[in-house]
């Protein structure tokens, strides 16, 4: 699977388990690094009149001296910036030898428009502000517009977090080794790497597998081997019941969204419970959705043992209060039953919020034994309110905050647009396909019903997670401007069409 994403110490770790495999020694990789941001460099700007390679002390500079090196024996007029020199006998400072390009400190660096800039500095290893000399670069570059092309990722950004520390180049191309880290998917690091080449360097699948990634990008062959297709006997329960919790009266639209969404991505059943003094309204709107008054935590269970839903969800437009806290407790509750059982609940909006002050209540009902599974939804003000410990801690990037939120008891799907989904087992999945037109409201109610559908057709809570991001944002992507959220349920219909052609794919092989 090349879509797991390597922190900057798992990548170091890949370097040296492949460096004592051998055949390639330290050397050779940095040549085969250099190579290929040389071919790029060739490749998209034929035409350049000066290059300039900015080489920093470590491994990044080295792989700058092999770019220098490359692109000069390439007849192109190359000039080198050096802040400090590389340690002697080491990989960097072999590649530094072997360069015929004279450096220049880097103190003094000075361009013309027109020119091309390699930033190979500092990469993904950096972990303090840029500053001095290289920040100073950053501003040259940025007031003559200067197309640059960093190796490995732009320096100035997190490679851990995708931070911007100090100041950083903003980058044309990005050539990065192997796999992605996070900071070239993690915001605002991924608005600074402009196009993303990933580059075979001569680390195998099976160095990385020795790692044991738990951090990937969130594409479909991360979970489409448990995407739901129907069997050709399938009838409508078999393919899942989905109870969705509507407000009241003035705030009903909200689950007709989750419910709507739910039945596209293929329950095939859906029930809107209602409180008795919404029913009529809800009624006037609803047709292939099912209806049922809930107006206590008795009505919930009567469905429950009448209907034997597999998933829920709760929040989208609920209200906040004790209401909302008993319905996910009551839900929680009924894990495991003679007749099947509650897969999961997806707890959005006011049901997140109505745990703010009591999260130790839901999470210790989460982790009880046969507890469905329980999948979060928040955004960035919600996640506050449910993790206000995790969201102070300024030290955590948004993975690592994910990560820690869901080891208290739930699948954590921490939104934005570099959405986050993060599991009880450790694994987590950075999503990269998100567009800015579903920044519009509603947009997470079809969300949470997507993922309340496909928990619903038996696909595991994670994978269930991942699928639903990718999918509402592929659909958001694909409509483009002009979405708003009653557009989504229909929207995800060719999406899904392709991704069960797929699926049906992978089973016939």
């Amino acid at each position: 699977m090349s879509n797991e994403i390597l922190s900057p110490a798992e990548m170091a770790e890949a370097d040296q388990l492949t460096i004592s495999a051998g055949p390639r020694d330290g050397s050779g990789l940095m040549r085969n690094a250099g190579g290929a941001v040389a071919a790029v460099v060739l490749a998209h700007f034929p035409a350049a009149r000066r290059v300039h390679v900015l080489c920093g002390p470590g491994n990044n500079g080295g792989d700058g001296y092999v770019v220098a090196r490359i692109l000069r024996d390439s007849a192109v007029d190359v000039l080198l910036w050096a802040s400090g020199s590389p340690k002697a006998g080491s990989d960097a400072a072999l590649a530094a030898s072997e360069c015929r390009v004279r450096p220049r400190p880097l103190s003094e660096f000075a361009a013309d428009k027109g020119s091309i800039l390699v930033d190979a500095l500092y990469g993904a290893g950096l972990s303090k502000p840029l500053s001095g000399d290289a920040a100073r670069a950053v501003e040259v570059a940025t007031e003559l517009n200067l197309p640059v092309v960093a190796v490995d990722l732009p320096s100035g950004v997190s490679g851990e977090s995708g931070q911007i520390l100090g100041r950083a180049f903003r980058a044309r191309i990005t050539v990065t080794f192997a796999r992605k880290k996070p900071g070239h998917l993690l915001l605002p690091g991924r608005g600074m790497c402009g196009e993303l080449v990933l580059a075979d360097i001569g680390i195998s699948d099976d160095i990385v597998a020795q790692l044991e990634p738990l951090t990937f990008e969130n594409l479909p062959p991360l979970w489409l081997e448990n995407f739901p297709v129907p069997a050709v006997d399938a009838h409508k329960y078999r393919r899942g019941h989905v109870g969705v919790f509507s407000g009241g009266p003035s705030a009903t639209g909200a689950a007709r969204l989750s419910a709507l969404a739910a039945a596209r991505s293929g329950a095939g059943a859906v029930t809107v419970l209602s409180p008795a003094n919404a029913v009529q309204v809800n009624a006037a709107h609803l047709t292939s959705i099912m209806l049922k008054k809930a107006d206590s935590i008795a009505d919930v269970q009567e469905f429950i043992d009448d209907r034997r839903p597999s998933a829920f969800v709760l929040g989208p437009g609920f209200g906040v209060g004790e209401k909302t806290r008993d319905f996910a407790l009551g839900v929680l509750a009924n894990g495991e039953r003679q007749d099947g059982r509650v897969d999961g609940l997806v707890l959005d909006a006011d049901g997140i919020s109505s745990f703010r002050d009591t999260p130790k209540v839901l999470f210790e009902a989460a982790r009880r034994l046969n507890a469905p599974a329980l999948v979060l939804t928040p955004h960035e003000g919600e996640f506050a309110r449910l993790f206000a410990d995790i969201a102070g801690a300024k030290n955590l990037s948004k993975l690592a905050k994910a990560r820690s939120a869901a080891e208290r008891g739930a699948i954590v799907v921490y939104k934005g647009a570099d959405t986050v989904i993060a599991a009880t087992d450790g694994r987590a999945a950075i999503n990269s396909n998100g567009a800015p037109w579903l920044a519009t409201a509603g947009s997470g109610d079809v969300l949470s019903g997507v993922i309340a559908g496909l928990l619903a057709q038996g696909m595991p809570a994670f994978e269930a997670a991942c699928a639903a991001v990718w999918i509402h944002a592929e659909a958001g992507s694909r409509f483009g401007p002009g979405l708003i959220a009653e557009d989504l349920p229909l929207a995800l219909v060719p999406v899904l069409h392709e991704l069960a052609e797929n699926r049906n794919g992978m089973t016939a092989e």
